[in-house]
């Protein structure tokens, strides 16, 4: 009796273990990954995507944030994300291009008017159209877009005019977009990786670099560069984007994925434009220099470069994307 007791109770903490570590190994977490710090709200977006994921899916996934390049630069990241080991991650327009070169065009200098026209865009017909391009020749999905900012030119003296550029090496991403900025103003554009930018400004490996104003905040730019230049040259998006392996295996927790990265994605673009409003007077309250530029002449070298066979789309989507209104 007694020990048909204990092997019943043996039998019965079995299958109870059983059973629990069938609930453990059903749960999948996620990885997504990005080269931007914990402090921002990039980061702190896709932190809630996680929860937002695991209460979607009733606990069957969850999601870890890899951030400050923990999972490779932005070009290891890419080629990650094809392979489907992480499974997703933010990554620039203008790496998009590289599978689909349309899709960049939002991140050549002076394409996008205005905080309001990209919100157009990124809403619109045409780049509903890109972004099924770019999924079509890579397999992976663009879950989001995120408003990353307008970027600036810091150096160490003011540049307030096109003849200012002249021969400074300022660092750039290594893309065209980046480049073309530049290239049209007498610069010496430097490809260089993002986590090796502020060693290579204080050691004047480089003169100057381009950003956003969030970004020269939280990657502390400001520490090592005296003016920032309010050149607003590029209005730049980050796109959240999803692997086809992930979604291949998610099966129906797909969309439940992609509504969570939606969701937790689309607010921080108004958080990012709050911060620009805010972050000109804090920059003088360090004591930078803060210079309003005059955009025009710099907008006047670069459009000759904007038509013709050097970029990667047609006549007809950039007068599309023109005609797009705020």
């Amino acid at each position: 009796m007694k020990l048909g007791g204990l092997f019943n109770f043996a039998a019965g903490a079995t299958l109870t273990l059983a059973a629990s570590t069938v609930a453990v190994s059903a749960q999948e977490v996620l990885r997504f990954g990005h080269v931007y710090e914990a402090s921002t709200p990039y980061h702190a977006a896709m932190v809630n995507a996680a929860d937002l994921l695991k209460a979607k899916t009733e606990g069957r996934y969850t999601m870890e944030v890899f951030p400050a390049s923990q999972l490779g630069k932005e070009t290891a990241l890419n080629e990650a994300l094809s392979l489907g080991t992480v499974d997703a991650i933010y990554t620039g327009v203008a790496f998009l291009g590289q599978s689909y070169g349309p899709i960049s065009i939002s991140d050549y200098p002076f394409t996008m008017r205005s905080y309001d026209h990209w919100k157009a865009y990124v809403n619109s017909d045409l780049f509903a159209e890109m972004a099924g391009a770019y999924k079509d020749i890579s397999g992976n999905t663009i879950a989001a877009m995120t408003y990353y900012g307008a970027r600036h030119v810091t150096s160490n003296k003011p540049i307030l005019q096109p003849s200012d550029m002249d021969g400074l090496k300022i660092r750039t991403p290594n893309a065209a977009a980046y480049q073309m900025f530049p290239k049209a103003t007498g610069a010496n554009p430097t490809p260089m990786a993002f986590a090796e930018v502020y060693l290579a400004l204080q050691q004047g490996v480089v003169d100057a670099q381009e950003n956003p104003l969030p970004t020269i905040q939280f990657k502390k730019f400001y520490e090592v560069q005296s003016n920032i230049n309010l050149t607003g040259h590029i209005t730049n998006s980050l796109a959240v984007v999803v692997s086809p392996v992930t979604l291949a295996k998610m099966g129906a927790d797909g969309p439940l994925f992609l509504e969570a990265l939606v969701e937790a994605a689309s607010a921080t673009s108004d958080e990012i434009v709050q911060s620009e409003a805010a972050l000109v007077d804090w920059f003088r309250e360090q004591g930078v220099t803060v210079n309003e530029v005059d955009r025009k002449p710099f907008m006047d070298a670069v459009a000759p470069l904007l038509s013709g066979n050097d970029v990667p789309w047609d006549a007809e989507v950039f007068a599309r994307l023109q005609s797009i209104e705020e």
